[in-house]
């Protein structure tokens, strides 16, 4: 797929590649790029597709797609379930049975279904490789400068050359966990199919967008409409047409990637093809070189350069922090330990979400706000005092200049003295996107400490993955989510 790099010829340009690379070499290892990199031109490789889709007249699709498995609540599975026979659920979130075992499972189970859908056509293949317009509407939630807006995100489906990380084209922001990785990969190995997008950003100045109006203009109808739980309008058009198709995968082809939404599936994706590559080599005694279907993944693509107009349609909520649990917690103290990282000042303890939103947006202006609210206190944190680098670890500057960063080092390990593993396990935090929720649940003393904060701004989000660099565990929200089930690629 890619040209053989020669290392028994030494030209003038392979040992000026190598001292260039060893000139790198000496930069921190998370910003140290690959030898492969300086070699080979690795590219973003997207391709249309024949995706799966439900059969309109044999299920109505608004009853059968799905929020993403890992926001799918119990209350939503048996919601799932009951709307539809066909409901996606039963593949991606199938309920697990008391006599489950190897020979029967709910991976077993997703699989046949996926099988039996298709052979009974509840389940169609598109006749053209194609790639989807896909247009989301919706309101912004509260929480960001937004709010209550009515904004739209654009974006394209189409498949994506699964890469590894260290060859700089799809980079991550995240740490993945190990337990959702085993599961999604159980899932894959059984269905052999994926079921939802994996969300990729890319800065593309608008480009690829104005070629997609063209073929898929407001006025068109669309081949796909549904509104999901959350009022959001999801429409999707299928674009068959060589020439645009090829207008955007030249223009996609020397793009970075930076995975928005869905680490986990990406990761297993990656772990699978690794594993079907390896297996092919041992069947065959040979290298495998030629592309194959797992190669790839389906991916929703977004511009995060668009004109000003539409940035508004890119939203990431805030994730608020809830500490619990801990046995010597007293407010006076927390108070007290706090001033060794911030200034503080105390505000109106019985504020409500629109104010704290409000009293965040406003000194977030100035750099770091966190807003800390007890069951009778509320304190406004603000401008972070000089401390130990100690405390930040190897984290870089870009890093360490994050309110989501200044929080987990400074209040949750620094103040409470949380662990990171702790943290990570979530055995005394735990996660809230509403500020009002937040609000409840430490004046009901089912938590004692609220940590609001302002989002993550995409700049940020950009800056830290192009530096090989993450963010801690839930530090970004992407909203809307990508539904699942509007498009399926099956590798057999």
């Amino acid at each position: 797929m890619y040209p053989t790099i020669g290392f028994a010829r030494q030209s003038e340009g392979w040992r000026l590649t190598l001292r260039i690379f060893f000139l790198f070499s000496r930069f921190e290892p998370q910003l140290k790029p690959s030898l492969l990199q300086f070699c080979v031109p690795f590219m973003a490789l997207i391709s249309p597709f024949r995706a799966w889709r439900y059969d309109p007249e044999r299920v109505p699709v608004q009853l059968a797609v799905t929020q993403p498995y890992d926001k799918i609540t119990p209350a939503m599975q048996e919601h799932y379930y009951q709307a539809s026979p066909y409901n996606l659920v039963r593949i991606i979130l199938g309920k697990r049975l008391p006599g489950d075992g190897n020979a029967e499972n709910v991976y077993t189970r997703a699989a046949a279904s996926f099988q039996k859908w298709c052979q009974t056509g509840v389940l169609r293949q598109d006749l053209e490789p194609s790639i989807y317009r896909y247009s989301q509407t919706f309101r912004v939630p509260g929480g960001v400068p937004e709010s209550q807006q009515q904004a739209e995100r654009r974006g394209f489906i189409a498949l994506g050359q699964i890469e590894d990380y260290s060859a700089g084209v799809v980079f991550r922001h995240e740490q993945t966990l190990a337990k959702p990785k085993a599961d999604r990969l159980d899932l894959l190995r059984a269905s052999r199919a994926h079921f939802g997008q994996i969300f990729m950003l890319y800065s593309g100045a608008g480009k690829v967008d104005a070629v997609l109006d063209s073929a898929a203009a407001p006025d068109i109808a669309p081949d796909i409409e549904v509104t999901d739980e959350y009022d959001v309008v999801h429409r999707v058009w299928k674009i068959s047409d060589p020439s645009v198709i090829a207008s955007v995968e030249q223009h996609m082809r020397d793009r970075k990637l930076i995975i928005a939404d869905g680490h986990h599936r990406y990761e297993t994706a990656l772990t699978y093809r690794n594993e079907r590559r390896a297996a092919a080599e041992t069947a065959t005694g040979l290298k495998i070189d030629a592309p194959a279907p797992y190669d790839s993944v389906m991916m929703t693509f977004v511009d995060m350069d668009r004109p000003d107009k539409d940035r508004h349609g890119l939203v990431i909520l805030p994730t608020h922090r809830l500490a619990f649990g801990l046995p010597s917690f007293s407010p006076a103290q927390f108070q007290v330990e706090t001033r060794k990282f911030f200034n503080v000042e105390d505000v109106d303890a019985g504020i409500d979400a629109a104010r704290a939103t409000a009293i965040l947006r406003h000194a977030g202006h100035a750099g770091t706000a966190l807003l800390a609210v007890t069951a009778e206190r509320a304190f406004l944190l603000h401008s972070p005092k000089t401390v130990g680098a100690g405390l930040f670890g190897n984290l870089s500057l870009r890093q360490q200049a994050l309110d989501v960063v200044q929080l987990h080092k400074c209040l949750l390990e620094g103040v409470l003295k949380i662990s990171e593993e702790a943290i990570r396990n979530q055995q005394n935090v735990s996660y809230c996107r509403e500020a009002g929720e937040a609000l409840m649940q430490v004046r009901s003393g089912k938590v004692q400490v609220a940590l609001l904060m302002n989002p993550v701004r995409m700049e940020q989000v950009r800056d830290i993955a192009l530096a090989g660099e993450v963010l801690p565990q839930k530090s970004t929200d992407f909203y809307p989510k990508l539904l699942s089930g509007l498009t399926i690629y099956a590798l057999e």
